[in-house]
């Protein structure tokens, strides 16, 4: 529910007993609701800032330290990372006052000491401080309903001083002129924008938005994965309404930390809203302050303060995406508002484990993905009823058994990653994670090529803005041998999602499988630029190469490749397979046998070795291992129709008939 007091019985300083608002420069401010107004108009601050600008006014023209700071605003027992959180802060009252650290006009930093509040203070009168001043914005504007909803406050000028001239009689004119003006042009305005029904209209309907990485107020770095998991599940709320473009989560998430104004990010990612905000963990209670800002305008349309205990976190993140779909007037069909209001009750233990699932899934390595699948089936044990914890872990069983990560049978990860699917959708039929895991196990395991396309199609056709049903229909495109219409769909999760690592990789992955080696490279290289350690981007750039006969190059980055996953039979795989087609057949039996006594110790998949003894040119082998893999239902053999270093085997019968029996299209 909203609130309007501080967390966990938190209070503020002592400044906020003044029982009279303060004004300075065109601000007004009443520390005890913590409301800040600029020319009567409401202005969000974050309850840190605010305490942090009540120290201040304390002691206008004084340097207060940064240890006073400290000790009047962080209790001993919760520090953690003060500096961090103060700069934060500090940075968050200037963004409310409009200030610069450069030239400041109210907040002076005082380098290694404090800060110092340099503009004038006044008390205001109460009676000035209550009156309500018109901006053409509706009469209901203009009434408080409740205190934390106060609306726009007058500033007066303030009574003359006895024995005052005779011209203030003429400034007095002056000024009377000026608002009846004023008044005209606000109904005329009024007249001229209403609609039919005497309303006035509405601003311009927003269909696009971001919502930026929730900051962790805890304090406790080991409390991340609660905040990012706070904005992946807002992120996925609004994601379900057809009427408006949600930024996928990566890259969201890109702008972590970031120093970028909202303008320039909302501008990099072609938005017209942002939601940025805060979550605070204390206990078994949570909170979040979420703030709506419309780009265009530099609005701020919507902040408001939400708390509940963690049982019922899925009903407070269900508020909050609800006022902010209020806010950007988005028509909801019925289907959409009963989403957004069908919530549950889950258990708490079992959220932080789907919560910790979420946070080593988005790491896409072998790794992450098996810590992933702990967290999951923890919270399927606390709460057998949950069922994204159930799509969680189909989806976490359903890249293990891929190519690309194959850190588990196929035969293994099909069935663990379908009952799980089915799980979840048993629970909640709608659910579009465990409908895009499903349809990917049929493309990936069942080779039920029909099944896959029409499970995929109608999911994009259903949710036309969720990038990673467009990256799996990109992928099925690929494997049917259809590389220009694969090519549309990736490139519509990448607008989507366009700093997407995982997204980004698929496209230049994309480019490889259908042979356009340069745009592969260029592609590839650009992933890398976003991260150095991405290991698949180092792969199929080491493979790109190879196909292009510069195998220095393809070498150097296969070798990154392995020293960043040591352990992957696939890395190492493709590393010998180059070694191969270089002609150094030394090196690459070396990585035979050592994949060969890997396999003592974990899952090689014999595709992988087929694909390096092709390399030595030694066909029959090679099909051999084919067929074992066959047996083991590899995720490889999708690959056939399509996969370049397959090239050599394609004349040959035993290749075709493997190719058929797989029911690719020859």
């Amino acid at each position: 529910m909203p609130v309007g007091t501080d967390f966990a019985g938190q209070k503020m300083t002592d400044s906020a007993n003044h029982l009279r608002p303060l004004r300075f420069g065109v601000f007004q401010i009443d520390l005890r609701s913590c409301e800040l107004r600029k020319q009567g108009l409401k202005i969000k601050l974050q309850d840190q800032p605010c305490q942090i600008l009540a120290v201040l006014l304390e002691k206008p023209g004084e340097i207060v330290t940064r240890e006073e700071l400290r000790s009047k605003l962080w209790h001993g027992d919760t520090f953690v990372d003060f500096d961090h959180s103060l700069n934060t802060a500090i940075m968050r009252l200037r963004e409310a006052l409009g200030d610069s650290p450069e030239n400041p006009v109210f907040v002076e930093t005082i380098p290694r000491r404090g800060y110092r509040f340099i503009a004038p203070v006044e008390e205001m009168i109460v009676e000035e401080a209550e009156k309500p001043v018109a901006h053409g914005v509706g009469a209901e504007s203009l009434l408080a309903k409740t205190p934390a909803e106060a609306t726009l406050v007058a500033q007066q000028p303030s009574t003359p001083a006895a024995g005052a001239k005779s011209s203030f009689h003429f400034r007095e004119l002056v000024v009377s002129g000026l608002i009846a003006l004023v008044l005209l042009a606000a109904i005329f305005l009024f007249l001229r924008f209403r609609d039919p029904s005497g309303a006035v209209a509405s601003a311009e309907k927003m269909k696009s938005i971001v919502v930026l990485p929730l900051e962790n107020l805890s304090g406790d770095k080991d409390q991340e994965y609660f905040a990012d998991g706070m904005t992946d599940e807002l992120i996925a709320s609004l994601a379900k309404i057809r009427g408006l473009r949600v930024i996928s989560r990566t890259s969201a998430m890109e702008y972590k930390d970031t120093h970028k104004s909202l303008s320039e990010i909302a501008r990099e990612l072609n938005v017209d809203a942002v939601v940025e905000g805060t979550v605070l963990r204390a206990g078994n209670r949570v909170r979040i302050t979420a703030e709506l800002v419309q780009v265009s305008t530099d609005r701020h349309l919507w902040a408001e303060t939400y708390e509940s205990e963690m049982g019922n976190v899925l009903t407070l993140q269900s508020q909050v995406a609800t006022a902010i779909v209020n806010e950007i007037r988005i028509n909801l069909t019925p289907e959409e508002q009963q989403r957004l209001a069908a919530t549950r009750l889950v258990n708490p233990q079992a959220y932080e484990s789907y919560l910790k699932g979420r946070y080593y899934w988005n790491k896409r390595s072998e790794e992450g993905l098996s810590k992933a699948v702990e967290y999951y089936q923890l919270a399927t044990e606390k709460d057998p009823q949950y069922a994204l914890a159930y799509a969680g872990l189909a989806d976490c069983y359903d890249l293990e058994g891929t190519t690309i990560i194959g850190s588990r049978p196929s035969s293994e990860a099909a069935s663990r990653a379908k009952a799980a699917a089915l799980k979840a959708l048993e629970i909640d039929s709608t659910l579009t994670e465990a409908q895009i895991t499903l349809a990917s196990i049929k493309m990936n395991y069942d080779w039920d090529w029909p099944g896959a396309e029409s499970g995929l199609r109608r999911i994009t056709e259903m949710n036309p803005d969720h990038a990673t049903a467009h990256q799996r229909y990109s992928l099925y495109l690929t494997v049917m041998g259809r590389p220009q219409e694969s090519l549309v769909e990736i490139n519509r999760a990448l607008k989507l999602d366009p700093l997407s690592l995982s997204i980004n990789f698929s496209y230049g992955w994309r480019l490889y499988l259908a042979r356009n080696y340069d745009q592969a490279i260029t592609q590839l290289r650009s992933t890398l630029e976003m991260d150095p350690n991405f290991v698949l981007a180092h792969l199929v750039l080491g493979q790109t190469y190879e196909e292009k006969g510069q195998f220095d190059l393809a070498i150097s980055e296969l070798k990154q490749a392995v020293s960043l996953s040591p352990n992957s039979p696939l890395m190492l795989a493709a590393l010998g397979r180059a070694y191969a087609v270089a002609g150094d057949k030394g090196n690459a039996e070396k990585i035979l046998d050592q994949l060969a006594k890997q396999s003592a110790r974990q899952y090689v998949s014999p595709f992988y070795v087929a694909l390096v003894v092709s390399g030595l040119r030694r066909n029959d082998q090679a099909l051999d291992w084919l067929e074992k893999a066959y047996q083991d239902r590899s995720n490889g053999l999708i690959f056939l129709k399509v996969d370049p270093e397959l090239d050599s085997l394609r004349s040959n019968s035993r290749f075709q008939s493997l190719q058929r029996r797989v029911a690719l299209p020859l």
